[in-house]
């Protein structure tokens, strides 16, 4: 128990310190997947918050992830936008994983919005496409509600039936067509990494109703849902899982197509904000 009061605090210290910083409350909290810092870039009056400076908080020692969340306007909301995620393949823990959620949560956010870079399991899911999540596999041996349970962020056994708000998809998938952006619906697998998956792998996922995979996203996903934020899942295909493609896979070239498509996913992301209510 004194571990879990003690991560309570922890989160509220670092919201107060950035709370210190502002005069108002975000109402949308976004976390960046690879390379897509940038976006960023289109808050209005924004007010950056290095990792290193907010108390408690771990930073990314991953490239294409800034580490720093920035707040202002953006799309007619209050947002706070993480710039870089955390991750299980790094070492940190899952407790430290969704420490960023819990401080937007004390920051007032009400509406999760988490984009990530993600390999396709099917050839038709070309990369560049944008893939709305419907729901997920998590295949990472962990989960960041494991421990003994504080009921300050929720529910011991949240349900998951609807983790991914149905109306925010709905939404997404509205505003991506309307932009005539190639959009689907899919189920997300979430592995530990940092090794690429192998052919046989890419199969197995596939025939156990994978769509696309990645290394993130379920716990960030367990831990806003047991707080009761609506979340959204939106990821690009960065490339076609092993097997499915002669090309090598390397995370500079996720990085690099990342970067080539942050305007488009910008524009998307503008778009969406203006429908939350």
């Amino acid at each position: 128990m004194k571990k879990n009061l003690g991560e309570a605090r922890k989160v509220r210290a670092a919201a107060s310190f950035i709370l210190r910083g502002i005069s108002w409350r975000p109402s949308v909290g976004l976390i960046l997947g690879s390379g897509l810092g940038e976006i960023a870039e289109r808050i209005l009056r924004p007010s950056a918050f290095p990792y290193v400076r907010i108390p408690h908080f771990s930073s990314s020692t991953v490239s294409g992830h800034p580490g720093r969340m920035v707040l202002g306007r953006w799309g007619g909301k209050g947002v706070a936008v993480c710039q870089g995620r955390l991750h299980f393949y790094e070492g940190h823990s899952m407790s430290e994983i969704v420490f960023p959620v819990r401080v937007l949560k004390q920051l007032g956010i009400r509406t999760l919005i988490l984009t990530s870079a993600v390999g396709s399991l099917r050839k038709g899911l070309a990369p560049g496409s944008f893939v709305v999540l419907r729901d997920h596999l998590n295949w990472m041996g962990e989960s960041p509600l494991r421990g003994v349970h504080e009921p300050v962020w929720g529910e011991r056994f949240p349900d998951m039936t609807q983790a991914y708000d149905p109306d925010l998809r709905k939404a997404a998938l509205r505003v991506g067509r309307r932009l005539r952006f190639s959009v689907g619906e899919g189920v997300y697998v979430a592995v530990p990494g940092p090794a690429y998956e192998t052919p046989v792998e890419v199969k197995a996922y596939r025939r156990l109703g994978g769509d696309v995979i990645g290394m993130s996203v379920a716990p960030e996903v367990a831990a806003g849902r047991q707080m009761g934020l609506r979340v959204l899942g939106l990821a690009w295909v960065a490339n076609l899982g092993a097997g499915l493609s002669r090309q090598p896979l390397s995370h500079d070239a996720v990085l690099s197509l990342g970067r080539s498509h942050a305007g488009r996913l910008g524009i998307f992301l503008e778009k969406l904000l203006k429908e939350i209510p």
